[in-house]
């Protein structure tokens, strides 16, 4: 094997150790497009004239703007800008401000190497100071409360924003619900432990800063929603990808039971493990060690809290991407044993979840963008991981071709979604599973499923700003996809007689190419064969 080949396979391993823990938002997708730079996709632009409009909040006064029966307020500041001695330290409150905040505008993104090759990376310009908040509602009849929905934005936890054109809140907002859209730290700004950082701690949580800012972003909702229309009691998290595992994650966490009342999980992923704090996972190291490595690699022996936070923003971020993970000093989110204490599939296997109504799923083809020497070193990758029964699993699928054209997918996405829809629903508490399988009419033939991400424009009403030109056929299958979540929502289920609660039966709701129908999980055996494997060799 070439040097250049083993480099290429080891590239492709880092990737999807994020993708198939259900962190990769965009970045899978964007693999699909050639690497040369793509114009970014346009804005989504009012519907009308705007008018001024002002709101009080717990931190004082905004100025954000009506756009027909909505109004949109953005760029509001959740915490503290976290620069300076804030670097790598929880989230801290907002200082009250005198006057009239401009709100109209998103605020800057947090650090992030962009692809150039992504239509729908985020246009705004990047700071440390990034911490903001993003709010779309309905305007009549402000004195009834609307439920709310959070999204959680996806992206390895080192790409993406709330500025993203496929996220903008407008169309969901004027479909009668408040639309909450947030940033949170990236990379190793988000993600760094380091024994000068656990000795300042002093036993507090150490590592996750920008799970601690997600955190902290739910709890500035339950604080300030109703001033926008919103309702506290009536909050959905929703997320895609990383977004995805940090639903789930924040399902698991006791600190923030209470503060939402439902809960949907997008192409989370979930079998490959975050790493341990302490300890590292496979080829993964611990939390403590890359933080070592890194700062052995700024000339750093023995380094203070203050020489790691007087290091540049740009050294800091490195040349961590998507495509270009450090796998020596850069580990991503961390078991630190205190606010992330499992793995999010395990936790729900262990029942620690909040019991909570719950939609879950996957697209038929997460991967499908990806080219075919991509898969086929994948293909190779999953047989490792799934070695301790990888005969079992193969005889499951019948046939080579089977397994070769399945397998990533069902083990990376697939049976975790089913799993955790299996878990929560034996719970006893409501669960809904589904399958995206809708392909955009100028991509059918070109990719053979739905891509992973390909949901968010549909579910947002977004169409378009994802870089792909929308038909009439589009539009109607994103008024589907996007009543049942709104449904949800407003309900707490998604409507009932077209899609039916997931139970001993395990049958999903397919989103398709024909419209949405139900059907039994496909190629439910081999995923058995896989829940398997998991359940006997740990």
């Amino acid at each position: 094997m070439t040097r250049a080949w083993a480099m290429f396979r080891r590239v492709l391993k880092i990737l999807l150790v994020f993708a198939i823990a259900g962190v990769a938002g965009f970045g899978v997708l964007a693999w699909s497009l050639r690497p040369r730079d793509v114009p970014l996709a346009p804005p989504v632009l009012p519907s009308g004239p705007t008018q001024p409009l002002q709101l009080s909040i717990t931190s004082g006064k905004l100025v954000g703007y009506r756009d027909g029966k909505i109004m949109v307020f953005k760029g509001i500041p959740y915490a503290a800008p976290p620069v300076g001695p804030l670097r790598w330290r929880p989230p801290q409150p907002v200082t009250a401000w005198s006057g009239l905040r401009d709100a109209t505008k998103f605020g800057d993104d947090c650090w992030q190497n962009k692809q150039m090759y992504e239509a729908a990376r985020p246009p705004q310009p990047m700071s440390e100071d990034c911490l903001t908040i993003n709010v779309w509602a309905p305007v009549a009849n402000r004195d009834r409360m609307r439920p709310v929905m959070l999204w959680i934005h996806g992206g390895g936890f080192v790409i993406g924003s709330s500025s993203q054109p496929i996220t903008d809140g407008s169309a969901l907002a004027r479909r009668g619900v408040v639309v909450v859209t947030f940033n949170y730290r990236l990379g190793r700004f988000g993600f760094f432990a380091h024994p000068a950082l656990l000795a300042e701690a002093q036993g507090r949580p150490v590592g996750n800063w920008g799970l601690m800012d997600q955190l902290y972003a739910l709890r500035w909702v339950h604080e300030n929603i109703v001033r926008f229309g919103g309702d506290p009691d009536r909050v959905t998290l929703f997320g895609q990808s990383a977004g995805g595992a940090s639903v789930a994650q924040m399902m698991l966490d006791p600190s923030v039971r209470g503060l939402f009342s439902q809960a949907i999980i997008q192409s989370s992923g979930g079998r490959n493990r975050w790493t341990g704090l302490y300890r590292g996972t496979g080829s993964q190291p611990s939390g403590i060690a890359a933080g070592i490595e890194f700062a052995k690699e700024q000339g750093l022996i023995n380094a203070s809290a203050d020489q790691l936070r007087a290091l540049s923003a740009a050294t800091v971020l490195g040349d961590i991407s998507m495509t270009k993970l450090s796998s020596k000093s850069y580990a991503g989110p961390m078991i630190d044993g205190i606010e992330v204490k499992s793995n999010f599939v395990d936790g729900f296997v262990a029942g620690n979840e909040a019991r909570v109504p719950l939609i879950v799923g996957s697209t038929n083809g997460e991967l499908s963008a990806l080219p075919w020497v991509a898969r086929r070193v994948l293909r190779g990758w999953a047989r490792d991981e799934l070695a301790p029964a990888l005969d079992r699993i193969e005889m499951a699928y019948g046939t080579s071709s089977a397994f070769d054209e399945n397998i990533v997918n069902d083990w990376g996405f697939n049976e975790p979604a089913r799993m955790i829809a299996r878990v929560h629903s034996a719970h006893a508490a409501p669960t809904w599973l589904y399958r995206f399988a809708y392909v955009s009419e100028s991509r059918r033939g070109k990719i053979d499923g739905a891509s992973h991400a390909s949901e968010i424009p549909f579910i947002f009403g977004t169409l378009g700003h994802e870089g792909i030109e929308p038909r009439p056929m589009d539009w109607a299958a994103s008024r589907t996809i996007s009543s049942q979540w709104i449904a949800f929502a407003k309900r707490g289920q998604p409507d009932s007689e077209r899609w039916p609660q997931f139970g001993r039966d395990e049958r999903l709701t397919k989103f398709g190419d024909d419209g949405m129908h139900g059907e039994g999980v496909p190629r439910a055996r081999m995923l058995d064969a896989i829940s398997e494997r998991y359940a006997t060799y740990k």
